[in-house]
């Protein structure tokens, strides 16, 4: 089994453009194929923007998104791209009730696997336990022989759940997609949480956050990668656009080597030039979202 490319899409969604979303998924796919990667993960909700509130809990904008979850993974098969194992966030259609939180994974122009938020927040910002369904089952994935364990934002944040479930797989990599707010003092937080449960799988955590503005919260990014000994191993930017790409070691392959071995450098302000960085191509785009 050889290493698994990985990229992680830090984009900033449009609530309630699920055609422009979809738009910039598709395109942010293309420049990941085009980096070599073969995993591409988006943020919480990319699909739809987020928080969406009780757009939600209407039916025609039920229909809209699974709609276009099918058209993107048709269109990506389309574009040559297929063959990438691509994870988006979503608005997932329940049989009766209120919608899911999901996490939808798509390959050879198909939905090959489906995951539900366990967790639901209903404090400060948050209102998901109005609007969402919780689910109840773990999802692991293949991709090239690799095993990707999936979560999204506050299942790690709780304690047993999704984690230990993952955690009892045998997973390669835990990929979480997050819409998580700005506040000061929380990039460390998250860091060290990540962290934890990082040890806990027994495998790196893939940490891939929304940035932009949608009325009073504002994303920041900072998308991240830590290793199961608390290694720190890659990460983006914060308040812009960002393809952060990584190389998940074989399974018999060597730990990877820390980029940093305690916490992430502070970075610069965006100086408003498209640049690479160790892997990361990011461009300046307005908040207007």
């Amino acid at each position: 089994m050889s290493e698994l490319r990985v990229a992680l899409a830090q984009v900033n969604p449009c609530v309630g453009d699920i055609a422009g979303n979809s738009t910039l998924v598709r395109s942010q796919c293309a420049a990941a194929d085009a980096k070599g990667a073969r995993l591409v993960l988006f943020p919480e909700m990319v699909m739809t923007g987020y928080p969406i509130e009780d757009l939600a809990l209407r039916g025609s904008f039920q229909r809209a998104a699974a709609a276009a979850v099918d058209a993107l993974a048709a269109g990506l098969a389309e574009d040559g791209l297929g063959h990438l194992t691509v994870i988006v966030g979503t608005l997932g259609v329940a049989a009766s009730g209120r919608p899911f939180n999901q996490a939808a994974v798509l390959r050879d122009g198909e939905v090959i696997a489906r995951y539900n938020k366990h967790h639901l927040p209903n404090y400060g910002v948050f209102d998901e336990r109005r609007i969402f369904a919780a689910g109840e089952d773990p999802c692991v994935i293949d991709v090239d022989g690799h095993r990707i364990g999936l979560a999204i934002c506050e299942d790690i944040w709780v304690d047993g759940g999704t984690v230990a479930q993952v955690a009892d797989a045998n997973v390669d990599l835990l990929a979480v997609l997050n819409g998580s707010p700005f506040e000061e003092g929380k990039g460390r937080v998250r860091t060290d949480l990540a962290r934890r449960r990082a040890a806990e799988v027994g495998a790196p955590v893939a940490y891939v956050n929304l940035w932009g503005g949608q009325d009073d919260l504002v994303f920041d990014g900072h998308s991240f990668i830590v290793g199961p000994d608390g290694a720190w191993l890659a990460n983006a930017v914060g308040f812009e656009d960002a393809l952060l790409v990584w190389d998940l070691p074989a399974a018999d392959a060597p730990p990877p080597l820390a980029r940093w071995s305690t916490s992430p450098p502070i970075p610069s302000r965006c100086t408003g030039r498209a640049s690479r960085v160790f892997g990361i191509t990011s461009s300046r785009t307005g908040s207007g979202r």
